[in-house]
């Protein structure tokens, strides 16, 4: 699950802003891996799981899988911020974190990350599998040097393409149980990439600003905000289209397809809203109800799956 995050997932968390006082040491490192981001990256990942293995599976695989994930993601998230010290000082909703505040070095911070991630590559090939490993050092990779060193700076698509990496969460997950892929992570994979820029340009338009200040080329930042909800209209539908299709593909029941229907119309209504007023709160509604649907949409996945198959 490396650079999973997102994103890092461009999977993304609200930061607040400098502390009056510097948090313990611990904490501060803790801070660097984005643990709000990573908690998103493990919603991928079980229910994933319970799919693959038509069950729930080792209560031991699940717990390895997830010790992996999260130090992959953690070592990807500190990278990233190692690399946007430069601009997080720059924005109001990054200028809390530790490289910016002074409380973890640039060589720490640096030698942190790829001690996490050479743990969670051993890890995960010694207590998983050796493809569920490669995936997330892959993961890690696109998300450093394809969205945080090329893209995030130099293209309104960085969010797009830079998705990509925290959607495989859901690939490391299939392949720790069944040491292998196939379509239905195919479909979750395609999910997750698409829910991204929605998600995360909701975040973008409340925060146009800060992107302005730091010369980053989010979309809200160099479009208007009309063509910016214009287009979270239209990877809503798409999103809420694959939610729909990987139903007969993981030969889901009648629980998945009532989530998937409810919650992608939520979803559209509210993307709707903002096409129609483009404004900051309604955006940061559409970015909360953005976690909260990937939430109960996996959730529902795991229970149809639960309630079909049994433990």
């Amino acid at each position: 699950m490396g650079g999973l995050a997102s994103a890092a997932l461009p999977l993304c968390s609200v930061t607040a802003s400098a502390p009056t006082k510097q948090r313990p040491r611990p904490l501060a490192f803790i801070a660097l891996t984005k643990p709000r981001i990573i908690e998103l990256l493990l919603i991928l990942t079980v229910p994933t799981m319970v799919v693959a293995e038509g069950g729930v599976p080792s209560l031991w695989l699940m717990v390895a899988t997830v010790v992996g994930g999260t130090l992959a993601a953690g070592g990807a998230n500190t990278f990233n911020m190692y690399i946007d010290r430069d601009i997080d000082r720059l924005m109001e909703r990054t200028k809390g974190r530790p490289l910016v505040t002074g409380e973890v070095t640039p060589r720490e911070a640096l030698i942190f990350a790829f001690a996490v991630e050479i743990i969670s590559f051993v890890w995960l090939w010694g207590f998983v599998n050796l493809l569920s490993a490669v995936l997330a050092v892959s993961a890690t990779l696109f998300y450093v040097f394809v969205y945080t060193m090329w893209l995030k700076r130099t293209s309104s698509s960085n969010i797009v393409i830079g998705g990509a990496a925290g959607a495989v969460p859901v690939l490391v997950g299939w392949s720790a149980v069944t040491n292998g892929l196939d379509w239905p992570p195919v479909i979750l994979f395609a999910i997750i990439f698409v829910w991204t820029p929605p998600h995360f340009w909701a975040l973008a338009i409340r925060y146009k600003d800060d992107y302005q200040a730091a010369d980053v080329p989010m979309l809200p930042a160099v479009a208007s905000l009309k063509t910016t909800a214009t287009r979270i209209v239209l990877y809503t539908i798409v999103l809420w289209v694959l939610t729909l299709v990987f139903g007969p593909v993981a030969n889901m029941g009648i629980t998945y397809y009532v989530a998937a229907i409810v919650l992608g119309a939520v979803f559209t209504g509210l993307a709707v809203q903002v096409f129609r007023r483009p404004e900051p709160a309604l955006a940061m509604r559409l970015f909360g109800w953005s976690i909260t649907y990937v939430t109960l949409l996996f959730g529902a996945m795991a229970a149809d799956e639960i309630i079909r198959n049994g433990f």
